[in-house]
């Protein structure tokens, strides 16, 4: 499906057209189009590729999707939502919704003593279409709910006021155009080796390299609701890999790392002679299957017969082995007789390469026969379902290649066994797979949050969640026998529904092993252990038990606790307590997508109990679409994110929090006004007694967002103690004292800059990172302001190099509220 219907939303009484269009051979000409499911009737509608809807009434809303076939197959296409608002209904309410954010700890919102202050929030929903929209399959300049006023209000905080911008009012305008990127890391399965300079096909259209390091950007192409990447070693040390890659549509980018299996090494083949290749590498086991070449089947490009020394290289991804899970190509899927997208259950996959001894031609194979020994497969019901797939690399979906039989053989003197023997020929497709269509599908909700106390308005966006199913042992579920798939989600403003399989009679029957990450940076999972709170994990008993939740280091403290494994009972709906999530019947996925946070759910967050944010115009950083344009914005582009650090060291005897305090310096705008507040606990340093170091952020100093002028932003580095500094950065004193003017340093508890324009780098004690997700830059920067150098990556604290400013620091801090008062008192501040 090459072309998708796109979502609308109309007032009743107008006109709306959806359109689809499909590819393949033969060129598919049969469409058929679909209300909430429900096939619609062609002689009514009249459609054909393209449907118009007239005259809308509120009971044609809901979801639209297209069926496309030819003699070949069929394909669906996603599904659009058409809303119809009703006379005298509003698609943007002018009233903002809630938004709570976090204030700093020495200010309260009221008597009361709350912390939280509602900011505001506007839904970035789709307005209503023009009537010159109406006919068109694509929407022209989408309008959206926006902020259109905001208000500043002033909070009384421990000897100073903040100030703060609401939202006050509401309305539709242009959307927000963020720019939508997957950015990641390829490196090798077993070494970790980065893929330097590997080549990075979208369909047949090669689109770039990695780095040195392995590093990848790619922009989605506009319309992409399925992003499938090829990464190619030219040097053929590792495999081709094939992936499907999670974006948000929301906009900003998406950190995945993409792991390679390395190509085994090629043995000689005599190619007039049968070959038999085992195909399994889990340690200690019996080969999964084999692959039986018989005399003659080798063949060059022409068709000729190839007889000589045969370079054969047969890879093979074992699911037995639970650390190849990241390994696998594809996202296990085919499209089924009526056009579904339903996933498939490996039993492994196998990529092959054939070439001829001498010239490194490649060759081709006649029929050849795939065997697969029936103790292998555990779940009986399987062998029936066993079929051969190869991959389309264009579409990242597998398609099959042909049915299995069985046959009973004697090996040795007095063995009978069953194999499973499948036939296929090898032509232009070399990544095969060994699978089984599975029906038993369930959805299992996660949410993301940016800390512990799982606020329901402090959910991350834009965080990737993945799910690996597995085959657990009977008895055993803590040690599973296999994997079977592997699928991620990036999680929205609702969280996230990751597809599984699941079971209604045996609740061990599958489990599922959970991970999260955002920008590379690892979440961490709910503890299991000494005791499970049901409350904290987010799902209430009796169901819980039933799933069996284990945090990865339940029996080993050693271990990490960022996953969780989960037995994926299927709910019974006749038990009232199995009805209410986290897991939902497959067919239930839209009320998973909708369920509302107070439903039961699994739970990640972020381990960051020494930091705070603070922004006079408030900003999530998981959700692009927040960002409003305004001369106080923290980030002032949001296509591109610069992240400023400074590097502080602190001689003392334990560890102390420093605050940034960070204002316009120059532009007639913003001078003398808040942008925001930083807070960062230093971290000890291991190796030099009584010294830690914090990586302090602070607001770049740039173009603000009307991209006019240029602001120094005047930025106060004040630690949290009886401080006294002691040293400044010689390269870094003689910068500011050569870009004029210098902000006065009379406060010996502090340092104060108008912050450099230029990326000083690590000999300043300045770090900076510019880049298209905001979180990465921040943790790229961070790692190399602890390490000290310009391209180092390390979270065990130097806090002797690459450092800006010193300071000494008394055993007692002084208390919160003076800290603060010191602060405002400060002439560079004032």
């Amino acid at each position: 499906m090459v072309t998708h219907p796109e979502d609308k939303v109309r007032l009743a009484g107008q006109r709306a057209t959806f359109c689809c269009k499909a590819a393949g051979t033969p060129v598919p000409t049969k469409y058929h189009w679909y209300h909430n499911g429900t096939l619609l009737d062609r002689k009514v509608y009249k459609y054909s590729s393209r449907l118009a809807l007239r005259a809308l009434s509120p009971a044609q809303a809901g979801t639209y999707h297209c069926k496309a076939s030819n003699e070949a197959g069929a394909i669906r296409s996603t599904a659009a939502q058409l809303t119809v608002l009703a006379p005298g209904q509003q698609s943007c309410k002018a009233e903002p919704e809630p938004n709570l954010i976090k204030l700093p700890g020495e200010c309260r919102r009221d008597a009361a003593g709350s912390q939280y202050y509602d900011v505001g929030h506007c839904p970035p929903t789709q307005c209503a279409g023009s009537p010159a929209e109406e006919p068109r399959c694509k929407e022209g300049a989408r309008r959206c709910c926006g902020v259109r006023r905001m208000e500043v209000r002033e909070i009384r905080c421990s000897g100073y006021l903040l100030p703060i911008k609401v939202v006050a009012k509401c309305g539709c305008g242009p959307c927000a155009r963020p720019r939508v990127l997957v950015q990641g890391r390829v490196t090798a399965a077993d070494t970790g080796e980065p893929l330097r300079f590997g080549q990075i096909f979208l369909g047949k259209k090669k689109i770039g390299f990695t780095g040195y390091k392995g590093s990848f950007t790619i922009e989605v192409p506009p319309d992409t609701q399925r992003l499938v990447a090829r990464f190619v070693d030219r040097q053929q040390r590792l495999v081709d890999t094939v992936k499907v890659l999670p974006f948000s549509s929301r906009g900003g980018a998406v950190y995945q790392d993409v792991k390679m299996m390395r190509r085994k090494e090629p043995v000689a083949l005599d190619a007039s002679q049968t070959n038999t290749i085992p195909l399994g590498e889990a340690s200690g086991q019996e080969p999964m299957a084999e692959l039986v070449i018989p005399a003659g089947a080798f063949l060059r490009a022409s068709g000729e017969v190839f007889k000589g020394t045969v370079k054969a290289s047969v890879t093979f991804l074992d699911p037995r082995d639970i650390a190849t899970a990241g390994a696998a190509s594809s996202d296990l899927s085919f499209a089924n007789a009526e056009g579904e997208i339903v996933p498939l259950r490996t039993y492994g996959m196998f990529a092959v390469d054939f070439r001829e001894g001498e010239s490194n031609e490649v060759l081709q194979t006649g029929p050849v026969e795939v065997r697969i020994d029936a103790e292998q497969i555990r779940m009986p019901e399987h062998l029936q379902k066993m079929k051969l797939w190869s991959l389309n690399p264009e579409t990242g979906l597998w398609e099959e290649e042909g049915v299995f039989r069985q046959a009973r053989e004697r090996r040795g003197k007095r063995e009978d066994r069953t194999f499973l023997i499948g036939n296929m020929e090898i032509r232009e497709r070399r990544l095969f797979n060994l699978d089984v269509p599975e029906n038993r599908r369930c959805f299992v909700k996660v949410r993301a949050y940016s800390n512990e106390k799982f606020n329901p308005y402090e959910q991350l966006e834009g965080v990737v969640v993945s799910l690996i199913n597995l085959e657990p042992q009977p008895g055993y579920p803590a040690n599973p026998r296999a994997w079977g798939r592997f699928d991620s989600i990036v999680t929205g403003p609702n969280g996230a529904c990751l597809p599984a399989f699941c079971d209604g009679e045996r609740p061990d029957a599958y489990s599922a092993y959970l991970t999260a990450t955002l920008g590379g940076e690892e979440l961490e999972a709910v503890a299991s252990s000494p005791t499970l709170n049901p409350a904290a994990v987010g799902v209430s008993q009796p169901y819980l038990s039933k799933l069996g939740y284990r945090r990865l280091d339940h029996d080993d403290p050693s271990l990490k606790k960022t996953a969780f494994q989960i037995n994926v009972a299927k709910p019974n709906p006749n038990n009232i307590d199995e009805t209410n999530g986290p897991v939902y019947p497959y067919r239930s996925s839209k009320e998973c997508e909708e369920a509302p946070a107070s439903a039961n759910h699994f739970r990640f967050y972020r381990a960051e109990v020494d930091k705070y944010e603070y922004n006079v115009v408030p900003f999530k950083e998981s959700d692009l679409t927040s960002w409003t344009g305004d001369y106080l914005s923290w980030w002032p582009n949001p296509q591109e994110f610069r992240a400023c650090f400074i590097k502080v060291q602190i001689e003392g005897p334990q560890e102390y929090m420093v605050r940034s305090h960070n204002v316009g310096g120059s532009h007639p705008r913003t001078r003398g006004q808040l942008y925001g507040l930083r807070d960062t606990r230093s971290v000890r340093d291991m190796l030099l007694e009584s010294s830690s170091g914090a990586c302090v952020e602070f607001k770049c100093s740039g173009m603000l967002f009307d991209q006019s002028l240029v602001d120094r932003t005047l930025v106060s580095v004040i630690p949290q103690g009886s401080c006294r500094r002691t040293a400044v950065n010689s390269l870094l004193r003689e910068y500011l004292a050569r870009h004029p003017p210098v902000a006065e340093n009379n406060n010996t508890g502090a340092f104060t800059m108008l912050a450099p324009v230029d990326p000083l780098g690590h000999n300043y004690g300045i770090y900076t990172v510019t880049d298209q997700n905001p979180r990465l830059a921040k943790e790229i920067a961070i790692g190399r302001c602890f390490d000290g150098t310009s391209d180092g990556f390390s979270r065990e604290m130097k806090s002797d190099v690459g450092t800006a400013v010193t300071f000494v620091c008394q055993e007692r801090p002084v208390t919160q509220g003076s800290f603060f008062q010191r602060l405002l008192t400060a002439p560079a501040a004032a």
